[in-house]
């Protein structure tokens, strides 16, 4: 069997696609397995790190303001559109499968021209353009929230949830090999903020504002993902330099970082709200305004309906941390948390969607 995976731009994207192929070939080692992703984009390092080829195209998103850089749009459109042809043709695959982000778009359009069986894993509760665009043409859309026939035909959506990275499942087992492993004391609490793995600007200077706070709470430790994009800033700042401040610019093993953490003041990125969900993780959630239809927003309104999580606004994110730091001294609280947002979890994501997948080929 052969399979393209296309999509990334980001870790919501690239780690689902990752999670899948892992999932295929587990079932059948002899499958063939080939990314296509964009040129200069993180899945062209993150996909070769989890041990499989990738090609990549030369493609960006188009801007919805007026700039410069939609000149170039139509030019990176039909070389995109080009090479996807050349790929799939040279590859000849039995199915391919988008996971949004720009590459997915060139892709799963030639695919569906070529009459190859196609598949959408759409993370979001608000989905992108690209599969909004897409949806018509492919033949199943799978998905993670309900009312998505809003914007995909019925009769293509199957629920499935969110696959995601690593194993969430029962994160109690691992608490006694975290905290040495991330260099923490087991006697203290915990809080985990992660903004993604490219890092979050606002969540970054919600730490480097909130340094007498930190300061003052010595008995609560904090790992504190800055990303790639912001390690270099940011690890300069006084917030850095606490003894109980661990500043990192990815955490390899966020299974880990969940099992030491009793709170995680995160985005809500639909991924990251699937591993809080398996993982059963008390959280403070601080949507990004700068995705499309903020659909982090309703990413993070699913959750604090029910209790599950707690929003607060981008705007607002620099009370994040002392919100943190009051919840992890009510127990009562998190434990209701912890058992509202284990409710919401899909822990059979991955092997369902893998399912569609072969219905499809076959």
């Amino acid at each position: 069997m052969k399979v393209i995976i296309s999509g990334g731009g980001s870790g919501g994207h690239i780690f689902p696609a990752i999670s899948i192929a892992n999932e295929i070939k587990q079932r059948d080692e002899s499958t063939e397995i080939l990314f296509v992703g964009a040129k200069g984009k993180m899945e062209m390092e993150r996909v070769p790190k989890a041990g499989y080829k990738i090609e990549g195209l030369w493609i960006s998103g188009f801007q919805r303001k007026l700039t410069l850089k939609n000149l170039s749009f139509p030019f990176k459109l039909i070389s995109s559109l080009w090479k996807a042809r050349s790929v799939l043709k040279s590859f000849k695959p039995d199915i391919v499968i988008g996971v949004g982000g720009y590459a997915s778009g060139p892709t799963l359009e030639v695919a569906t021209r070529m009459d190859i069986p196609t598949l959408i894993q759409e993370q979001n509760s608000y989905p992108g353009i690209t599969n909004r665009l897409l949806a018509k043409k492919v033949n199943k859309i799978c998905v993670a929230y309900d009312g998505m026939d809003r914007f995909f035909p019925t009769d293509k959506i199957i629920q499935t949830g969110n696959p995601i990275r690593g194993d969430f499942h029962d994160l109690k087992k691992l608490k006694k090999e975290a905290y040495p492993a991330l260099g923490f004391d087991s006697n203290k609490k915990t809080i985990v903020v992660t903004g993604g793995s490219l890092g979050a600007r606002t969540l970054n200077e919600m730490m480097r504002d909130n340094h007498h706070v930190l300061k003052e709470n010595q008995d609560v430790q904090v790992l504190w993902q800055a990303g790639k994009l912001y390690i270099e800033q940011f690890s300069k700042t006084e917030t850095a330099q606490l003894p109980n401040v661990k500043i990192t610019a990815f955490i390899e093993r966020m299974d880990y970082a969940f099992a030491a953490a009793d709170v995680v003041v995160c985005r809500a990125g639909a991924s990251t709200i699937s591993e809080l969900c398996l993982a059963g993780q008390p959280s403070i959630l601080v949507p990004s305004p700068n995705v499309a239809e903020d659909h982090q927003t309703a990413n993070a309104k699913a959750l604090s309906e029910k209790e599950a999580a707690i929003l607060v606004a981008d705007k607002e994110a620099v009370s994040a941390i002392s919100k943190a730091i009051e919840l992890i001294s009510e127990d009562g609280k998190l434990e209701k948390m912890s058992k509202q947002i284990l409710a919401l979890a899909k822990p059979n994501a991955t092997a369902e969607i893998v399912d569609e997948i072969y219905k499809l080929i076959s």
